[in-house]
Protein backbone atom coordinates (compact mmCIF):
# COMPACT_ATOMS: atom_id res chain seq x y z
CA UNK A 1 0.00 0.00 0.00
CA UNK A 2 1.29 3.47 -0.87
CA UNK A 3 0.22 6.84 0.44
CA UNK A 4 1.76 10.29 0.44
CA UNK A 5 1.47 10.96 4.20
CA UNK A 6 1.12 8.59 7.14
CA UNK A 7 -0.32 10.44 10.16
CA UNK A 8 0.07 9.02 13.66
CA UNK A 9 -2.65 10.23 16.03
CA UNK A 10 -6.14 11.69 15.72
CA UNK A 11 -6.44 14.18 18.54
CA UNK A 12 -7.53 17.68 17.64
CA UNK A 13 -4.12 18.40 16.05
CA UNK A 14 -4.13 15.24 13.95
CA UNK A 15 -7.76 15.84 13.01
CA UNK A 16 -7.02 19.29 11.59
CA UNK A 17 -3.86 18.20 9.82
CA UNK A 18 -5.81 15.38 8.17
CA UNK A 19 -8.59 17.84 7.28
CA UNK A 20 -6.24 20.29 5.56
CA UNK A 21 -4.38 17.50 3.76
CA UNK A 22 -7.72 16.23 2.47
CA UNK A 23 -8.73 19.74 1.36
CA UNK A 24 -5.40 20.05 -0.47
CA UNK A 25 -5.83 16.70 -2.22
CA UNK A 26 -2.85 15.11 -0.46
CA UNK A 27 -3.34 11.38 -0.06
CA UNK A 28 -2.92 10.23 3.53
CA UNK A 29 -3.67 7.50 6.04
CA UNK A 30 -4.22 7.89 9.79
CA UNK A 31 -3.16 5.38 12.44
CA UNK A 32 -4.79 5.94 15.82
CA UNK A 33 -5.24 3.59 18.76
CA UNK A 34 -8.64 4.08 20.46
CA UNK A 35 -7.93 5.29 24.00
CA UNK A 36 -10.35 6.88 26.49
CA UNK A 37 -8.00 9.25 28.28
CA UNK A 38 -6.12 11.28 25.69
CA UNK A 39 -5.62 14.99 26.29
CA UNK A 40 -7.95 15.96 23.41
CA UNK A 41 -10.76 13.76 24.74
CA UNK A 42 -10.57 15.17 28.25
CA UNK A 43 -9.94 18.85 27.43
CA UNK A 44 -12.81 21.30 27.86
CA UNK A 45 -12.18 22.94 24.49
CA UNK A 46 -11.90 26.50 25.84
CA UNK A 47 -10.20 29.13 23.66
CA UNK A 48 -9.27 31.96 26.02
CA UNK A 49 -7.52 34.98 24.44
CA UNK A 50 -5.79 36.07 27.68
CA UNK A 51 -3.68 34.24 30.20
CA UNK A 52 -1.98 34.46 33.58
CA UNK A 53 -2.29 36.70 36.60
CA UNK A 54 -1.23 39.68 34.51
CA UNK A 55 -4.08 38.94 32.09
CA UNK A 56 -1.90 39.33 29.00
CA UNK A 57 -2.85 38.23 25.50
CA UNK A 58 -1.89 34.67 24.66
CA UNK A 59 0.79 34.05 22.05
CA UNK A 60 -0.35 34.82 18.47
CA UNK A 61 -3.96 35.25 19.57
CA UNK A 62 -4.74 38.13 17.19
CA UNK A 63 -3.91 35.86 14.24
CA UNK A 64 -4.97 32.53 15.75
CA UNK A 65 -8.41 33.48 17.08
CA UNK A 66 -10.07 34.55 13.81
CA UNK A 67 -8.35 31.69 11.99
CA UNK A 68 -9.62 29.12 14.50
CA UNK A 69 -13.15 30.50 14.38
CA UNK A 70 -13.32 30.11 10.60
CA UNK A 71 -11.55 26.72 10.65
CA UNK A 72 -14.01 25.20 13.12
CA UNK A 73 -16.95 26.67 11.22
CA UNK A 74 -15.75 25.05 7.99
CA UNK A 75 -14.98 21.71 9.65
CA UNK A 76 -18.32 21.71 11.47
CA UNK A 77 -20.21 22.44 8.25
CA UNK A 78 -18.46 19.52 6.56
CA UNK A 79 -19.28 17.19 9.46
CA UNK A 80 -22.86 18.44 9.92
CA UNK A 81 -22.24 19.65 13.48
CA UNK A 82 -21.82 22.93 15.34
CA UNK A 83 -18.11 22.70 16.14
CA UNK A 84 -17.59 26.00 17.96
CA UNK A 85 -19.65 28.57 19.85
CA UNK A 86 -18.88 31.86 21.51
CA UNK A 87 -18.93 31.49 25.29
CA UNK A 88 -17.47 34.53 27.00
CA UNK A 89 -15.65 33.96 30.27
CA UNK A 90 -17.02 35.37 33.51
CA UNK A 91 -13.85 35.77 35.57
CA UNK A 92 -14.74 35.99 39.28
CA UNK A 93 -11.95 37.74 41.17
CA UNK A 94 -10.69 35.39 43.91
CA UNK A 95 -8.93 38.24 45.77
CA UNK A 96 -9.01 42.05 45.85
CA UNK A 97 -5.54 41.98 44.29
CA UNK A 98 -6.85 40.13 41.24
CA UNK A 99 -9.66 42.66 40.92
CA UNK A 100 -7.09 45.45 40.87
CA UNK A 101 -4.95 43.55 38.36
CA UNK A 102 -7.92 43.11 36.01
CA UNK A 103 -8.92 46.76 36.31
CA UNK A 104 -5.33 47.89 35.71
CA UNK A 105 -5.07 45.72 32.60
CA UNK A 106 -8.48 46.89 31.40
CA UNK A 107 -7.32 50.49 31.70
CA UNK A 108 -4.16 49.77 29.71
CA UNK A 109 -5.70 47.60 26.97
CA UNK A 110 -9.36 46.67 26.88
CA UNK A 111 -9.06 44.32 23.91
CA UNK A 112 -10.64 40.99 24.92
CA UNK A 113 -11.77 42.46 28.28
CA UNK A 114 -14.98 44.13 29.44
CA UNK A 115 -16.31 45.46 32.73
CA UNK A 116 -19.79 44.35 33.90
CA UNK A 117 -22.68 46.78 34.04
CA UNK A 118 -23.95 45.00 37.19
CA UNK A 119 -21.45 43.23 39.45
CA UNK A 120 -24.33 41.44 41.21
CA UNK A 121 -25.64 39.84 38.02
CA UNK A 122 -24.45 36.30 38.90
CA UNK A 123 -25.30 36.39 42.63
CA UNK A 124 -28.32 34.11 42.09
CA UNK A 125 -26.04 31.25 41.06
CA UNK A 126 -22.58 31.91 42.50
CA UNK A 127 -20.82 32.95 45.68
CA UNK A 128 -18.32 35.73 44.99
CA UNK A 129 -17.14 38.66 47.06
CA UNK A 130 -14.95 40.82 44.87
CA UNK A 131 -16.89 41.17 41.63
CA UNK A 132 -15.90 39.91 38.20
CA UNK A 133 -14.68 40.93 34.77
CA UNK A 134 -15.53 39.41 31.42
CA UNK A 135 -13.16 38.00 28.81
CA UNK A 136 -14.60 38.29 25.34
CA UNK A 137 -14.79 36.94 22.79
CA UNK A 138 -13.91 33.50 24.13
CA UNK A 139 -14.97 30.25 22.48
CA UNK A 140 -15.88 26.69 23.38
CA UNK A 141 -14.94 23.95 20.93
CA UNK A 142 -17.19 20.88 20.91
CA UNK A 143 -14.49 18.22 21.09
CA UNK A 144 -16.96 15.42 22.06
CA UNK A 145 -18.73 16.02 18.74
CA UNK A 146 -15.75 16.78 16.48
CA UNK A 147 -13.42 13.88 17.27
CA UNK A 148 -15.87 10.97 16.75
CA UNK A 149 -17.52 12.67 13.75
CA UNK A 150 -14.20 13.12 11.98
CA UNK A 151 -13.16 9.60 12.94
CA UNK A 152 -16.32 8.27 11.32
CA UNK A 153 -15.47 10.24 8.17
CA UNK A 154 -11.98 8.74 8.07
CA UNK A 155 -13.46 5.27 8.45
CA UNK A 156 -15.96 5.95 5.68
CA UNK A 157 -13.11 6.98 3.37
CA UNK A 158 -10.97 3.99 4.34
CA UNK A 159 -8.29 6.31 5.74
CA UNK A 160 -8.10 5.03 9.33
CA UNK A 161 -6.27 2.12 10.92
CA UNK A 162 -7.38 1.66 14.53
CA UNK A 163 -4.30 0.09 16.03
CA UNK A 164 -1.30 0.89 18.17
CA UNK A 165 1.62 2.32 16.22
CA UNK A 166 4.69 0.13 16.77
CA UNK A 167 7.77 2.34 16.49
CA UNK A 168 10.17 -0.56 16.07
CA UNK A 169 8.50 -1.54 12.78
CA UNK A 170 9.17 1.81 11.13
CA UNK A 171 11.89 1.82 8.47
CA UNK A 172 13.24 5.30 7.69
CA UNK A 173 14.88 6.13 4.36
CA UNK A 174 16.05 9.51 3.03
CA UNK A 175 13.08 9.96 0.69
CA UNK A 176 10.39 7.67 2.12
CA UNK A 177 9.36 5.48 5.03
CA UNK A 178 7.96 1.98 5.28
CA UNK A 179 5.70 0.75 8.07
CA UNK A 180 4.49 -2.85 7.83
CA UNK A 181 3.00 -2.98 4.31
CA UNK A 182 2.61 0.82 4.01
CA UNK A 183 5.05 2.97 2.08
CA UNK A 184 4.78 6.76 2.33
CA UNK A 185 6.76 9.82 1.34
CA UNK A 186 6.39 11.25 4.86
CA UNK A 187 5.26 10.13 8.28
CA UNK A 188 4.05 12.87 10.64
CA UNK A 189 3.72 12.19 14.34
CA UNK A 190 0.65 13.89 15.90
CA UNK A 191 0.80 11.49 18.80
CA UNK A 192 0.60 13.77 21.83
CA UNK A 193 2.34 12.52 24.93
CA UNK A 194 3.70 9.46 23.08
CA UNK A 195 5.99 11.87 21.24
CA UNK A 196 8.15 12.18 24.36
CA UNK A 197 9.33 8.60 23.80
CA UNK A 198 9.62 8.79 20.03
CA UNK A 199 13.22 7.71 19.28
CA UNK A 200 13.62 10.37 16.58
CA UNK A 201 12.19 13.28 18.57
CA UNK A 202 12.60 12.29 22.23
CA UNK A 203 15.44 14.75 22.85
CA UNK A 204 13.13 17.69 22.20
CA UNK A 205 12.31 19.68 25.36
CA UNK A 206 8.94 18.15 26.13
CA UNK A 207 7.47 19.14 29.51
CA UNK A 208 4.47 16.85 30.01
CA UNK A 209 2.00 17.73 32.72
CA UNK A 210 -1.01 15.96 34.11
CA UNK A 211 -4.47 17.47 34.14
CA UNK A 212 -7.62 16.30 35.89
CA UNK A 213 -11.24 17.32 35.48
CA UNK A 214 -14.64 16.35 36.79
CA UNK A 215 -17.98 16.46 35.04
CA UNK A 216 -20.76 17.79 37.25
CA UNK A 217 -24.52 18.00 36.85
CA UNK A 218 -25.85 21.44 37.87
CA UNK A 219 -29.54 21.74 36.86
CA UNK A 220 -30.58 25.36 36.47
CA UNK A 221 -27.10 26.82 35.93
CA UNK A 222 -27.01 28.99 32.79
CA UNK A 223 -24.94 27.46 29.98
CA UNK A 224 -24.37 30.84 28.34
CA UNK A 225 -20.83 31.43 29.64
CA UNK A 226 -17.67 29.80 30.89
CA UNK A 227 -17.21 30.61 34.58
CA UNK A 228 -13.76 31.03 36.06
CA UNK A 229 -12.61 31.25 39.65
CA UNK A 230 -9.20 29.67 39.59
CA UNK A 231 -10.72 26.68 37.80
CA UNK A 232 -12.90 26.84 34.70
CA UNK A 233 -16.51 25.66 34.78
CA UNK A 234 -17.53 25.15 31.17
CA UNK A 235 -20.84 23.97 29.65
CA UNK A 236 -20.57 20.42 28.28
CA UNK A 237 -24.01 19.11 27.34
CA UNK A 238 -27.53 19.38 28.78
CA UNK A 239 -27.02 20.31 32.45
CA UNK A 240 -23.51 18.82 32.61
CA UNK A 241 -20.50 21.12 33.15
CA UNK A 242 -16.77 20.43 32.90
CA UNK A 243 -14.69 21.58 35.88
CA UNK A 244 -10.90 21.71 35.81
CA UNK A 245 -8.08 21.57 35.46
CA UNK A 246 -4.88 20.93 37.38
CA UNK A 247 -1.28 21.22 36.15
CA UNK A 248 0.84 18.55 37.84
CA UNK A 249 4.47 18.45 36.75
CA UNK A 250 5.33 15.42 38.90
CA UNK A 251 3.13 12.35 38.58
CA UNK A 252 3.40 8.58 38.38
CA UNK A 253 0.47 7.72 36.10
CA UNK A 254 -2.42 9.16 34.07
CA UNK A 255 -5.17 8.07 36.47
CA UNK A 256 -7.57 10.38 38.36
CA UNK A 257 -6.78 10.97 42.02
CA UNK A 258 -9.07 11.11 45.09
CA UNK A 259 -7.37 14.35 46.15
CA UNK A 260 -8.50 16.23 43.06
CA UNK A 261 -12.06 14.94 43.37
CA UNK A 262 -12.21 16.21 46.95
CA UNK A 263 -10.72 19.53 45.89
CA UNK A 264 -13.34 19.86 43.15
CA UNK A 265 -16.11 18.99 45.61
CA UNK A 266 -14.93 21.74 47.96
CA UNK A 267 -14.63 24.25 45.10
CA UNK A 268 -18.19 23.53 44.02
CA UNK A 269 -19.55 23.87 47.56
CA UNK A 270 -17.79 27.21 48.00
CA UNK A 271 -18.62 28.59 44.56
CA UNK A 272 -22.04 27.39 43.38
CA UNK A 273 -25.34 28.08 45.15
CA UNK A 274 -27.25 25.35 43.27
CA UNK A 275 -27.37 21.61 44.06
CA UNK A 276 -24.82 19.61 42.07
CA UNK A 277 -23.61 16.06 41.55
CA UNK A 278 -20.21 14.92 40.24
CA UNK A 279 -20.89 12.34 37.53
CA UNK A 280 -17.42 11.63 36.11
CA UNK A 281 -13.74 12.17 36.90
CA UNK A 282 -10.90 11.71 34.42
CA UNK A 283 -7.26 12.59 33.89
CA UNK A 284 -4.77 12.82 31.02
CA UNK A 285 -1.20 13.88 30.25
CA UNK A 286 -0.73 16.99 28.13
CA UNK A 287 2.12 17.19 25.59
CA UNK A 288 3.44 20.55 26.73
CA UNK A 289 6.92 21.96 26.06
CA UNK A 290 9.48 23.85 28.13
CA UNK A 291 9.27 26.87 25.82
CA UNK A 292 5.47 26.73 25.64
CA UNK A 293 5.84 26.65 21.86
CA UNK A 294 4.83 23.74 19.62
CA UNK A 295 7.01 21.40 17.58
CA UNK A 296 6.02 21.68 13.91
CA UNK A 297 7.93 20.55 10.84
CA UNK A 298 10.40 17.94 9.63
CA UNK A 299 13.48 16.35 11.14
CA UNK A 300 16.67 18.07 9.93
CA UNK A 301 18.51 14.77 9.48
CA UNK A 302 15.56 12.60 8.38
CA UNK A 303 13.36 14.70 6.04
CA UNK A 304 10.80 11.93 5.70
CA UNK A 305 9.97 12.29 9.43
CA UNK A 306 7.63 15.06 10.57
CA UNK A 307 6.26 16.14 13.92
CA UNK A 308 3.11 18.06 14.82
CA UNK A 309 3.02 18.15 18.59
CA UNK A 310 3.61 20.14 21.76
CA UNK A 311 0.47 22.29 21.67
CA UNK A 312 0.03 21.95 25.44
CA UNK A 313 -3.14 23.61 26.72
CA UNK A 314 -3.59 25.60 23.49
CA UNK A 315 -4.29 22.71 21.13
CA UNK A 316 -7.78 23.91 20.23
CA UNK A 317 -6.49 27.29 19.07
CA UNK A 318 -2.99 26.48 17.78
CA UNK A 319 -3.88 23.14 16.17
CA UNK A 320 -5.87 24.52 13.20
CA UNK A 321 -3.44 27.40 12.63
CA UNK A 322 -0.30 25.26 12.43
CA UNK A 323 -2.02 22.38 10.63
CA UNK A 324 -2.68 24.85 7.82
CA UNK A 325 0.95 26.02 7.90
CA UNK A 326 2.19 22.42 7.79
CA UNK A 327 -0.01 21.71 4.78
CA UNK A 328 1.13 24.87 2.99
CA UNK A 329 4.73 23.82 3.60
CA UNK A 330 4.08 20.41 2.03
CA UNK A 331 2.25 21.94 -0.93
CA UNK A 332 4.27 25.06 -1.67
CA UNK A 333 7.27 25.03 0.68
CA UNK A 334 5.83 28.08 2.47
CA UNK A 335 7.77 28.67 5.70
CA UNK A 336 6.56 27.49 9.08
CA UNK A 337 6.67 30.17 11.77
CA UNK A 338 10.24 30.05 13.17
CA UNK A 339 9.07 30.06 16.83
CA UNK A 340 7.20 26.80 16.13
CA UNK A 341 9.41 25.21 13.48
CA UNK A 342 11.17 22.15 14.89
CA UNK A 343 14.23 23.15 12.86
CA UNK A 344 15.09 25.50 15.73
CA UNK A 345 16.32 22.35 17.48
CA UNK A 346 18.52 21.28 14.58
CA UNK A 347 21.59 20.88 16.77
CA UNK A 348 20.07 18.51 19.32
CA UNK A 349 18.05 16.59 16.72
CA UNK A 350 21.11 15.87 14.61
CA UNK A 351 23.38 15.10 17.56
CA UNK A 352 22.55 11.37 17.61
CA UNK A 353 21.12 11.04 14.11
Amino acid sequence: MHTEILLIGQGISGTFLSWYLQEAGIEHLVIDEPRPNTASQIAAGVINPVTGRRIVKTWLIDEVLPFARQAYKALGDALGIVAIGQKNIVDFYPTPQMKLAFEKRFGEDSQYLSAPADENHWKEWFHYDFGYGEIQPAYLVDLPAILPAYRALLQQRGQLLEEKFETELLQVNPDHIRYKDIEATHIIFCDGIAGEKNPWFNNLPFAPNKGEAVWVSVPGLPATHIFKRGFNLAPWQDDIFWLGSTYLWEFTDDQPTPGFRQFAQTWLQQTIKLPFKIVDHRAAIRPATLERRPFVGFHPAHPALGIFNGMGTKGCSLGPFFAHQMTEYLLHQKPILPEANVQRFQRILTRNA
